[in-house]
């Protein structure tokens, strides 16, 4: 029998799992009674996938041999695959009864406390098993990688650095990057990702890495290379396709751009869960479509979380009905940033009404005006810049914050991570991520009804609550000055200009295609856009070039300060929006300056708060049905003076008197439909939908 299962073993670890299986159940039948074929045909089983048979088969090889160690290691490990967290603890609690010092064992133990939520028992369990056997591979990486999840970045640095000195290591150089990045030192961490592919180019996760790397360091011809590379090592590696699809369209580079695409459709409709959502919405996907990425995401955020999860709501007591609202806001964009410049104005109004909210900032002091009057306006100001989630959610917990309003969901700022440990009662999505969150710890997303019709409400995760008016808030204290002469801004001394200031991952081929179809029929006029990165703005000359149009029609503007920017609207005539990620801060800002917004609401969130700007400014009418009228009210705007002098008018006349920068309105709704929900928390009922009443 001896040679039999030296020759099962040998098949498993030449990755043979299927031969391998056949003759471990070929062996079993003829010794029934010993206890290593069933132990062989389990390990041969779980390399198959195969959970249920493979745990059948260890606990079998178990109960023959009650005493093996490398049995329960096992079992454990196959426990822990299917997601039997507390099965996997037990067993090896059992085992570290018969070996307390078996480096496996210890080890073994770390992994099922770290995926039962003990992340410093897991520590404990790892340093003891690399105290038991110094040279333990396994445990030293487990050590690193629980090291980086407690966020002690500089421990796991070490520990990688310490592995690496001994051998090449992929897994080592992919920890010690990632430690790096926590520690805001970019380039040392690309360093560590080419050094480790050089030492193991077969490697798909640290090419992407380093494209993630890149990204963040604002590089994005070396973050499309590296995720392209990470892509020819694992075609499988949808995250690389998310990034390399979404630089893409950041450089405007168009290409086969519908192929790669539908490619990343296909991979989020068959469940991949590491595309990011903030990208997707710049896909021509579908609002249920949108639903499922978000939702792949945020489950496998939640199972990455669950080793920092504790085993008690970190949400404090559950407040008295009469009880006063304490709310908290969560954003990495508290300063000269868009979600700043949005909400201060609405912030200072909530101050003049007593309300107690208190703002969480994922972000570095910028020491901007916008940041100094967000401080100053706020009951509390809390710097969780930089912290571990679950740092930063027990920070937020001890504020006894009973409903916490997250401002940025996917759009970054390392929120989401702490916001899945529960640090409050009632969660919420609001404002800057234009979607639903697929997370099971968001209760509600606020909206209004023109941004999400009832017709969308079955692609959204949350319970929706609507305010009776436009779901953006505004400051309506912006000083719009006078701009340079046109002549300095780029743009010739006569003709239509028409503008579009979105990001260039917006300017989807479908919108250009017809703001060149417009420039075409209006002579004299130009596309004023925003410089974007890269080759951008060559692309795009390049794709008016191509559509018979002169590439010097389109005029790029440098990024500006925001009052620079803001007073360039006026040399504007018309602000023609992108059809599938709509502008939003962008729109806001253009109204404001006096500039109208053309745009056609779709059928996402996304491509529907133009749309709603519009419908509660009371200029519906440049809310367009498809590319036809969109094109043909563009021409007509731009051709027509009168037209266009009588748009800009009305929308001068509209400012003022419609609510849409009413922000002392806006306040009271808001605290009202907050008021809602506490309510029904503090009532015991569950989150359920909530309407305006008034529309």
């Amino acid at each position: 029998m001896n040679e039999e299962l030296d020759r099962i073993a040998h098949l498993i670890g030449q990755g043979r799992p299927d031969l391998a299986a056949t003759e471990a159940a070929a062996a079993r039948l003829r010794f029934p009674q010993a206890a290593e074929p069933a132990r062989l045909h389990g390990i041969a089983l779980l390399q198959l996938g195969g959970l249920d048979n493979a745990i059948a088969a260890l606990e079998t090889a178990s109960a023959l041999d009650p005493q093996s160690i490398e049995t329960l290691c096992n079992l454990a490990s196959a426990l822990l695959a299917r997601s039997d967290f507390r099965a996997a603890l037990l067993v090896m609690q059992s085992a570290q009864l018969l070996a307390p010092d078996h480096p496996a064992v210890l080890n073994g133990l770390g992994n099922a406390r770290r995926a039962n939520g003990d992340a410093a028992g897991a520590k404990h369990a790892y340093l003891a098993a690399t105290r038991a056997a110094p040279n333990h591979l396994g445990a030293w990486l487990n050590l690193a990688a629980v090291e980086l999840a407690l966020g002690n970045s500089a421990d796991c640095e070490r520990i990688a650095r310490m592995i690496l000195r001994q051998m090449p290591h992929a897994q080592a150089s992919l920890l010690l990057a990632q430690a790096l990045v926590t520690l805001d030192r970019l380039a040392e961490a690309a360093e560590v990702c080419v050094a480790g592919s050089r030492a193991a180019p077969d490697d798909a996760n640290l090419a992407y890495q380093l494209g993630q790397i890149a990204d963040e360091q604002k590089n994005p011809a070396l973050a499309a290379e590296a995720h392209t590379r990470a892509l020819t090592l694992n075609p499988h590696l949808s995250g690389a396709l998310a990034q390399l699809v979404f630089i893409k369209r950041q450089l405007c580079e168009w290409t086969a751009l519908d192929a790669w695409s539908d490619r990343l459709r296909a991979a989020v409709n068959a469940g991949a869960s590491d595309v990011a959502p903030f990208g997707f919405l710049a896909e021509p996907a579908t609002a249920a479509e949108q639903l499922q990425c978000a939702t792949h995401f945020a489950n496998r955020l939640g199972r990455a979380g669950d080793p920092l999860r504790g085993r008690d709501s970190l949400a404090g007591a559950r407040r008295s009905i009469a009880a006063p609202l304490r709310i908290g806001f969560a954003s990495n964009g508290f300063g000269n940033h868009p979600t700043g410049l949005l909400t201060v104005a609405f912030f200072e109004a909530l101050r003049q009404h007593e309300v107690e909210f208190h703002l969480f900032a994922s972000a570095p002091a910028d020491g901007s005006p916008i940041q100094q009057r967000l401080r100053k306006a706020a009951s509390e100001w809390h710097d969780i810049a930089s912290l571990p989630p679950r740092t930063m959610a027990e920070r937020i917990a001890a504020a006894d914050i009973e409903i916490l309003v997250d401002l940025r969901v996917w759009g970054g700022g390392n929120i989401s991570e702490a916001l899945a440990l529960r640090p409050a009662p009632v969660q919420i999505n609001w404002l800057a991520y234009p979607g639903t969150s697929g997370a099971s710890w968001i209760d509600y997303m606020i909206a209004d009804r023109h941004v999400l019709p009832a017709r969308l409400h079955t692609a959204v995760s949350e319970q929706v609550a609507l305010l009776p008016r436009c779901f953006q808030p505004s400051d309506p204290g912006r000083a719009v000055g006078n701009p340079p002469p046109r002549g300095e801004c780029g743009l010739p001394d006569t003709g239509t200009v028409y503008a579009c200031f979105n990001n260039s991952y917006k300017l989807d081929p479908r919108s250009v295609q017809r703001m060149l179809r417009i420039l075409a029929a209006v002579p004299g006029s130009v596309l004023w856009l925003l410089s974007g990165p890269g080759t951008s703005d060559a692309n795009l000359r390049a794709v008016a070039s191509a559509a018979g149009i002169d590439p010097q029609r389109l005029v790029f503007m440098p990024k500006q300060p925001h009052l620079d920017y803001l007073a360039r609207y006026r040399h504007a005539d018309l602000f023609l929006d992108t059809a599938i990620y709509n502008a939003h801060t962008t729109a806001s800002d253009a109204i404001w300056a006096g500039c109208p917004v053309l745009t056609t609401p779709g059928q996402t969130f996304a491509a529907r708060v133009a749309g709603s700007l519009n419908h509660h400014l009371g200029l519906a009418e440049l809310n367009v049905d498809d590319d036809e009228r969109f094109v043909e009210a563009a021409i007509r705007i731009g051709t027509v003076r009168s037209v266009r002098d009588a748009l800009h008018a009305r929308l001068a006349q509209l400012r003022g008197s419609s609510d849409l920068f009413d922000m002392d309105g806006f306040a009271l709704d808001f605290i009202a439909l907050l008021g809602r929900m506490a309510n029904r928390y503090r009532n015991g009922h569950p989150p359920a939908s909530l309407l305006p009443d008034r529309a």
